[in-house]
């Protein structure tokens, strides 16, 4: 009888249903994929060694609380949590300065960094996605506004033109953005680093 290949989501069924050998097999299957990725950014076999088994740990952790819902991506939700932890290191180690979110603190200027290396770039890119969920958190004239300055590069002139507000009016809505975008900062502690 040929032996078949199951697929990660049949054994992570498996493994859910108490098969401790399913979870060898998904190890075995993805950790070469896992563990090179996290090695690429941390550059060090004893760091990554550990947030390998994070992430593992993580993985067991979520699937033993039944709250995977991946639908089949074990992969990519794996590596998203990788990804995470890589993060996290970088964050706890403080080789990139932190920011503390003040007022003369301009959030979006850690995100115009020209000298990335992988690295820096994991943390861009978590900084491009904790800042874009935030502002999501705007009422929606104040986040229009936002959008348009910071992302759009248009000047509070064009703003005003386009969403048929005095520039005085376009001003206030930015400033208030800023503030909010500070005051959820604080409540949800978010860590900006460039």
């Amino acid at each position: 009888m040929q032996k078949q290949k199951l697929d990660d989501s049949v054994l992570v069924k498996n493994y859910i249903n108490g098969s401790e050998r399913s979870l060898e097999i998904l190890v075995g299957r993805h950790k070469q994929k896992i563990y090179s990725f996290i090695y690429s950014k941390v550059l060090d076999r004893d760091i990554a060694e550990d947030i390998f088994q994070d992430a593992f740990i993580k993985v067991i952790r979520t699937l033993k609380l039944g709250n995977y819902n991946e639908e089949g991506k074990f992969l990519p939700w794996v590596m998203r949590i990788a990804h995470n932890l890589v993060i996290d290191h970088f964050r706890k180690s403080n080789r990139m300065p932190s920011f503390k979110n003040t007022e003369e603190f301009d959030i979006f200027s850690v995100l115009s960094d020209s000298s990335l290396n992988a690295e820096k770039e994991i943390i861009k890119n978590q900084i491009h996605f904790d800042v874009r969920r935030i502002i999501e958190e705007l009422p929606e004239d104040q986040k229009e506004v936002l959008i348009m300055r910071i992302y759009r590069d248009m000047s509070f002139k064009e703003i005003s033109e386009n969403t048929g507000v005095s520039i005085n009016t376009a001003l206030g809505r930015m400033r208030y953005a800023l503030i909010n975008l500070r005051k959820i900062i604080e409540k949800n502690k978010i860590v900006l680093t460039n």
